[in-house]
């Protein structure tokens, strides 16, 4: 054995996924690090501590991590109940990392700023793989470089949003209006509450997210009837966003549509799609959305704040000198591309996968969970688990065990291989994702 396969795997992330590989590891005594940019565990989840996920407990525990916790004097949840976020954190990812087995080597508040390897830059063909990487991490105001004989990237892309503006690129004025602008799922109804009650909310997106928000926001315009809600996306027709309804084999998910639907028809929400915004521009100390729609130019004035539910994309800003396989489009790892296209594919038609499909020209590195499906919005959790699961195997030269890859997932009510545009998570990807795992929490 050589130096390098001494080292430990660098885990970025301490989400769900990025726990479970370091939980798959242990169970194949393999030594690792994890370095987490947040102060916790799951510190991309707690920005989402509020909202429930779709799908019960039974399909969001790893089954490494639950051998694990068992060990311990850990009480598992009822699995056939759903939970929110936090739940999510207190009552499974944190006692996880608080294991002796996983806790010493867990690394919070350590941002992941530059991966190379050592000693060589990307052109360097000679000795490339048998080369340790170099993981170099910011802890406050310090630099640290740590060897690792392979890196697993966990790190989401919770915390790269996609921009309001039409075509991915930010609208004209965006960014100077940013302090109007929420990416992400806020606490309407408690932390948030002021900010929104009685304004005029624009609400921009098409997916569960952007759809829960709505649901909240109705909540507070029934105590304060001068909220106004106005909902845009860049949908051709609402009904896109309806989802399986009754047909969803998770409820909570199912039960979604139905409520907005209900919205909807009762006129309780202002609609507008398609619009593309190109634009937003400050008249009068309130914000004007100026765009496109059916082809003719179109404005929007008179709004307070905006709510960005538009979906996130990966970060490879820290990966210049690793040799990636990235697909041009999706964005995701290029083995996956086909598998995962959302202008093809929705959550319940994507088959299972491992280590085969998520390698990368340089050896040992991979990209797992909602990051390896780059902008693709049908991240499952469940599917993040099986990644890292395939890994560790490979990692510990088990190739009967990495290759032997297999997925169960709930039917959607709509979701089919060939619906152009049906994606059942609309156009966000999930936090660190759910269904059967969550789709889009």
């Amino acid at each position: 054995m050589n130096n390098k396969m001494n080292l430990p795997v660098a885990i970025i992330g301490a989400g769900p996924t990025g726990m479970a590989a370091a939980a798959h590891l242990v169970k194949r005594n393999i030594p690792f690090l994890l370095f987490e940019a947040g102060n916790e565990v799951g510190s991309s989840v707690a920005s989402w501590a509020h909202i429930k996920v779709f799908s019960p407990w039974k399909y969001n525990i790893d089954k490494a991590a639950k051998a694990l916790l068992e060990q311990s004097n850990w009480k598992q949840p009822n699995e056939d109940l759903v939970h929110t976020g936090r739940e999510l954190i207190d009552l499974y990812l944190k006692p996880l990392s608080e294991l002796p087995a996983l806790q010493k080597s867990i690394y919070t508040n350590s941002k992941v700023i530059a991966i190379g390897k050592k000693g060589m830059d990307k052109m360097k063909d000679a000795n490339r793989a048998s080369a340790p990487f170099v993981v170099r991490v910011q802890q406050g105001d310090s630099i640290r470089n740590f060897e690792a004989r392979a890196v697993i990237d966990a790190s989401g892309t919770w915390l790269s949003p996609n921009p309001v503006g039409s075509g991915g690129m930010f609208a004209i004025g965006e960014l100077a209006h940013s302090d109007h602008i929420f990416y992400g799922i806020p606490d309407v109804l408690f932390k948030h509450k002021m900010r929104y009650a009685g304004k005029s909310i624009a609400v921009i997106g098409g997916g569960h997210s952007a759809i829960n928000t709505i649901l909240e926001l109705e909540k507070i315009k029934q105590e304060f009837p001068e909220t106004e809600i106005n909902w845009i996306l860049r949908k051709q027709n609402i009904t896109e966003v309806y989802g399986g309804q009754a047909d969803d084999a998770l409820e909570a998910r199912g039960a979604l549509g139905i409520k907005i639907e209900s919205l909807v028809n009762e006129d309780k929400i202002n609609i507008y799609t398609p619009f593309q915004i190109f634009e937003i521009k400050r008249l009068n100390n309130k914000l004007s959305l100026i765009g496109e729609q059916y082809g003719k130019k179109a404005q929007l004035p008179g709004i307070d704040e905006i709510i960005a539910n538009t979906g996130s994309r990966p970060d490879f800003s820290f990966l210049p000198e690793i040799r990636l396989s990235i697909s041009p489009s999706v964005e995701s790892v290029d083995a996956l591309a086909a598998l995962i296209d959302p202008n093809i594919h929705s959550c319940g038609t994507v088959r299972a996968h491992g280590e085969l499909e998520l390698r990368h020209p340089e050896k040992d590195f991979y990209i797992v969970g909602s990051k390896s499906y780059g902008r693709a919005p049908t991240f499952l959790m469940a599917t993040g688990y099986e990644q890292v699961r395939s890994i560790a195997a490979a990692l510990a030269g088990d190739l009967e065990a990495a290759r032997k890859v297999e997925l169960d997932l709930p039917e959607t009510g709509v979701c089919s291989s060939g619906i152009q545009g049906g994606a059942c998570c609309g156009v966000e990807p999930t936090p660190q994702g759910q269904k059967a795992a969550a789709c889009c929490g």
